[in-house]
């Protein structure tokens, strides 16, 4: 601020506040852009594992909190109390907590500061699998819920369903804004090739990607599946808690030259691999409300990547799948049958080839370009 100017000039303050590792988060990381672009001083804050990686290329500053505990009743109590703490003592125009599990701290500073409270909520998260066997929990996260969801003034959400669901519920205004990626500029993008990356240049390459390859995610049943699929490889990028599993099966089943493991990688590195696919997977389990009315980021990265996709049956999936005519969905998630549907599509050059076409024409309309201007909306009435 140049000297003399009103103090009133000055930036506003936006906070930014997650639980998960900052630098796999692509949704939090838009929006946090999008505050920066509007002209908001933002930071962000999460928490830092041991295995995290590295922050690189962000306009907007990060606080990572590194926690004594990591998972369990400890790492979500501990989490609350350091977040609140942080928002106590820095001062913030806009908070926006990024689902329940840093609801209530938000919640308790926007009310001792006056400050303007944004949530934007992921998904439906009373409904997540690892909730549904622990009715105690659950309990607990729905009554926080039903707390402070009414109350709530600015929300966003994912996708259509969850937002008719969230605003049938709480009678609140409910937001959408999917978790699509930016339109990315190649014109300076250096494209790694096959042998750059280690893949094999005869053959298909299939892709599975994801922060949250978890259970009831089909990274089991695709695992299987390649026992029985020609002349292909199967890459499963990214984390999450069936990964060992994964890795065993591949063992039991005699699969090192057909399943590979890249890890977590950062989302340039992740895009890198994913555009040599010919087919990217998403097979969530219809085994629960949140599920059911997924709409995974893993579609939209496949789309502008080009890669066709074979998806569950599951209505948000099917809806974009069958609007812009980019892949095919499984009947259900039996091994056999899922390895007959890829054989059976990358076996058609044509109908790849067309399923390729028409992700072009799709990423021209789903683009963050697009979904963010829902969020200008709101965040520029508190400018």
């Amino acid at each position: 601020m140049p000297w003399g100017e009103d103090s009133a000039c000055e930036m506003k303050k936006a906070i930014v506040s997650v639980i998960n590792d900052l630098s796999t988060d692509q949704r939090v990381h838009k929006v946090c852009s999008t505050l920066h672009n509007l002209g908001y001083d933002v930071t962000l804050v999460g928490r830092k594992q041991r295995s995290s990686l590295p922050l690189a290329g962000r306009d907007y500053k990060a606080k990572r909190m590194f926690l004594l505990f990591e998972k369990g009743v400890f790492f979500y109590s501990e989490y609350q109390i350091r977040l609140f703490f942080y928002l106590m003592f820095h001062k913030a125009d806009v908070l926006v907590s990024n689902d329940l599990d840093t609801l209530l701290p938000n919640y308790l500073i926007s009310k001792l500061k006056s400050a303007n409270l944004v949530y934007d909520s992921h998904e439906l998260f009373c409904e997540v699998p690892e909730l549904q066997g622990n009715p105690r929990k659950k309990n607990i996260w729905k009554r926080l819920e039903r707390w402070i969801f009414p109350k709530l003034k600015f929300v966003f959400t994912v996708n259509d369903s969850i937002a008719e669901i969230y605003g049938n519920e709480y009678n609140v205004e409910v937001k959408v804004v999917r978790n699509i990626p930016k339109t990315i500029d190649q014109t300076n993008v250096k494209l790694l090739s096959k042998s750059d990356l280690g893949l094999p240049g005869n053959k298909k390459i299939i892709v599975l990607q994801g922060s949250g390859i978890n259970i009831d995610r089909g990274g089991e049943e695709a695992v299987a599946a390649m026992q029985y699929v020609n002349d292909a490889v199967l890459l499963i990028i990214g984390s999450g808690d069936v990964i060992a599993i994964l890795k065993q099966m591949v063992i039991d089943f005699k699969l090192d030259d057909k399943v590979k493991f890249i890890g977590k990688v950062p989302f340039e590195k992740l895009m890198q691999y994913t555009r040599h696919a010919d087919l990217g997977l998403t097979l969530d389990k219809d085994t629960n409300i949140n599920y059911h009315f997924s709409l995974p980021n893993k579609l939209f990265d496949y789309i502008h990547a080009g890669v066709p996709v074979l998806s569950s049956n599951l209505p948000e999936i099917k809806k974009i799948i069958s609007e812009y005519s980019i892949g095919d969905c499984i009947d259900n998630h039996n091994p056999q049958h899922i390895a007959d549907k890829i054989n059976r599509i990358l076996s058609d050059e044509a109908l790849l080839q067309m399923w390729k076409k028409n992700t072009k024409i799709a990423g021209r309309n789903l683009n963050w370009e697009n979904e963010e201007k829902q969020l200008t909306l709101v965040y520029k009435q508190f400018l």
